[in-house]
């Protein structure tokens, strides 16, 4: 059956692409122009959401939820009201009235946690285990979709590399893109995403 797919707050269309590729309807949003040459919305994604999709796949940012960020809150206080705003993004996909759902970030810190109200995420993957030599935690709310099944597990070679090698995003020099570089979707996981819940 084809589908209709929303990947929210994505601009590099990996996710996007993997489901064009499986023959489904898919569509990316971003305020940031889409990468690539699939049908990206450039804009804010509340123009769209809430339309008829079968589903909808959310990256919402991490930056200031996300765990290895936490010590920041207590270096800059600003960040405080940055919160707040970022988990009221974060719990509209969560609050979103759909069959088919999928919201992803980072292992959240505990004030984020408390800001979503305790919602558990249903998994968390690793890049290794979808074929890729590295690590990084990535947390899945699932609503109406399966759990993601490993493809291509290297856990087990990718744990002879350094620490420094198994996470390279984590380790990148400061840039202007390094941001962008760590917010990827990984092929496999995408490819995962695809084949399993398409």
């Amino acid at each position: 059956m084809k589908l209709k797919i929303l990947v929210a707050c994505e601009f590099s269309g990996t996710v996007r692409d993997a489901f064009l590729n499986k023959g489904h309807e898919a569509v990316s949003c971003d305020l940031l122009e889409g990468e690539g040459y699939g049908p990206h919305y450039k804009g804010d994604i509340r123009d769209i959401l809430f339309e008829d999709w079968d589903m909808v796949i959310a990256h919402p940012p991490c930056t200031y939820l996300a765990n290895s960020g936490v010590s920041w809150l207590h270096k800059q206080p600003s960040r405080w009201a940055k919160l707040d705003e970022a988990a009221q993004f974060f719990n509209m996909f969560l609050d979103l009235p759909i069959e088919k759902l999928c919201v992803e970030n980072p292992i959240m810190h505990k004030y984020a946690k408390e800001r979503i109200g305790y919602r558990n995420q249903s998994q968390v993957v690793q890049p290794w285990m979808f074929g890729h030599m590295e690590q990084k935690a990535t947390c899945l709310w699932l609503r109406g979709l399966p759990k993601l099944q490993p493809t291509d597990d290297v856990k087990e070679e990718m744990s002879k590399l350094s620490s420094a090698e198994r996470q390279k995003l984590h380790w990148l020099p400061p840039s202007k893109d390094r941001w962008k570089l760590r917010s990827k979707t990984y092929q496999g996981i995408a490819n995962a995403m695809a084949e399993q819940w398409g």
